[in-house]
């Protein structure tokens, strides 16, 4: 069964509290997903497997571990999750970076894929898909199938904030997935929007009216 890591680390805590704070601007909000993501990429990737080396210090020679077999992939959900983006390639700049955009039918209310471009080797990477908020989990579950359709066979997923609807859709769907969030939160109001939360996390990345 996959699991659901929350992140309560006292930085990753306090950065989130400033994000989710209404007065806080453009620029900061931008900064602050960055940054929180950058921290949590920091376990996100402890699993990767390391292999010893021996380098050359200015002193002596140094047994030491690089990682070794995992080539990384980062998929944003168009529009917020290009906001998390940045802050996975500062740690891991070799990543490869696709796109995947959404948007719901509104006969069937269920999520339609009209984008979606990836890195030509994005099989053989471990792929971290990225969106602030995991809300209803209807398009991030259905992200992580459209992913799953091309035989992409190693995915996790990570938030900022998440409602327990969500968490409870996308593994009800993705048992496999393990789901890496800043925040589990309340509920969901009746408008799909978390509670607390922190309002729309697109609108306040670009500066769209919410």
């Amino acid at each position: 069964m996959a699991k659901v890591q929350v992140f309560n680390h006292p930085l990753v805590q306090h950065k989130l509290s400033i994000l989710r704070d209404e007065n806080t601007g453009i620029k900061s909000f931008r900064e602050l997903v960055e940054e929180i993501t950058m921290l949590m990429t920091y376990e996100v990737t402890r699993d990767f497997p390391t292999q010893a080396i021996d380098i050359q210090t200015p002193v002596a020679t140094a047994r030491a571990q690089i990682i070794f077999g995992k080539k990384v992939a980062i998929v944003p959900i168009l529009r917020a999750g290009l906001g998390m983006v940045n802050g996975i390639l500062k740690l891991i700049p070799a990543a490869r970076v696709g796109h995947i955009g959404l948007y719901r039918d509104e006969e069937t209310l269920r999520p339609v894929e009209y984008f979606c471009k990836l890195p030509n080797d994005i099989n053989e990477r471990e792929v971290i898909v990225v969106d602030p908020m995991l809300a209803t989990g209807g398009s991030a579950a259905a992200a992580i199938g459209f992913l799953k359709d091309r035989g992409i066979p190693h995915i996790k997923f990570m938030c900022l904030i998440a409602a327990p609807e969500g968490i409870a859709a996308v593994h009800e769907d993705h048992p496999d997935v393990d789901i890496y969030t800043a925040a589990v939160d309340s509920h969901l109001d009746e408008k799909g929007y978390i509670i607390p939360g922190l309002g729309d996390a697109g609108d306040r990345l670009f500066g769209t009216k919410y």
